[in-house]
């Protein structure tokens, strides 16, 4: 039998990347998005017109908040699996548009697993995020640890969906596996992220915007290595668990820049900031476990993968 996957926000930046590599591996996809403007439509129409190259792909353009619309893209394709990467994202949004977040990431997770549980799907992966971690100060961050300090809605919304997910596995039987990524980067990414952000107004000669004074961390994952992360958590569909997916190395914001700059061959003009709300000093991942369970070993530095995402952006504004 042909595993049949539905990938939620499959014109997203991880759902573009990981539809395309199940897509090559003789999957058949559905992909559902609502292409939303929180960031430029027209990358979200690029990447979906790449996908739709494809004849196992097909794609309905659903807002996961609306259950009915929903309900018949389950019925009609059936899926074995369930990938939820819709979501709407970004820390410092969350504070000025909480609505959003409760519909997509609260309403819409719940539409989704109720789905699940009503259409025979086998499984149900499902992005959570390093936000969850919020105000924890013990680093590396372990799966293990407690999480009930989260410093934005958004990291709250996640929890949020782990504790309905757990819920659902125990009440009735439904494999759920929720990743927790870290801050992910590379070709076809998102504009809002802040590399995608310091590497356009470099380019741009426009200042970049650098909070707490440069005194950041972050575990910065590379897109392959967070889609074969996502691919092993399929594979598995362990009954009820939680996986960090990051590279867990903890880089410096400054280092990070300086790779950009030297990329992009021009040098950044600063502005330091104070932290912003809603904003972690350090990520960093603890993957012990997630090698155990999932056989997840990430191979991408920075050094790598920086020059592959500068590279696709050239490319693509060239057009």
């Amino acid at each position: 039998m042909n595993q049949k996957i539905l990938i939620t926000g499959a014109a997203g930046f991880i759902g573009f990347h990981l539809s395309k590599s199940l897509l090559a591996d003789g999957f058949e996809v559905l992909g559902i998005d609502n292409l939303n403007d929180y960031y430029d439509q027209s990358l979200k129409k690029a990447r979906l017109k790449i996908l739709e190259e494809q004849p196992s792909f097909k794609f309905d353009k659903i807002d996961i908040y609306e259950k009915n619309e929903l309900e018949k893209s389950f019925k009609k394709f059936q899926p074995n699996m369930v990938v939820n990467l819709a979501a709407q994202a970004g820390v410092r949004y969350s504070i000025e548009n909480p609505y959003e977040y409760i519909n997509s990431n609260i309403v819409g997770f719940t539409n989704i697993i109720e789905l699940c549980r009503h259409n025979d799907v086998k499984g149900l992966i499902y992005a959570s995020s390093s936000s969850v971690y919020g105000g924890n100060t013990k680093i590396p961050f372990d799966v293990k640890d407690r999480v009930d300090n989260p410093v934005s809605l958004y990291a709250a919304t996640k929890k949020a969906n782990e504790l309905i997910a757990n819920s659902y596995s125990h009440l009735y039987g439904l494999h759920t596996t929720g990743l927790r990524f870290f801050t992910v980067y590379g070709p076809w990414g998102r504009p809002d992220m802040a590399m995608f952000m310091f590497l356009k107004n470099i380019l741009e000669g426009k200042p970049i915007n650098v909070f707490n004074n440069g005194d950041m961390k972050r575990d910065f994952t590379y897109i392959d290595d967070i889609i074969e992360g996502i691919k092993a958590a399929i594979k598995k569909n362990y009954a009820c668990e939680i996986f960090n997916i990051g590279n867990s190395i903890s880089e410096k914001l400054m280092d990070m820049i300086q790779v950009v700059e030297n990329e992009a061959d021009k040098k950044a003009r600063i502005n330091f900031l104070p932290m912003q709300p809603g904003d972690v000093r350090e990520s960093f991942a603890d993957i012990e476990y997630s090698t155990r369970k999932l056989g997840y070993k990430p191979t991408t530095s920075i050094s790598q993968g920086i020059p592959n995402f500068v590279k696709w952006y050239r490319k693509y504004h060239e057009k």
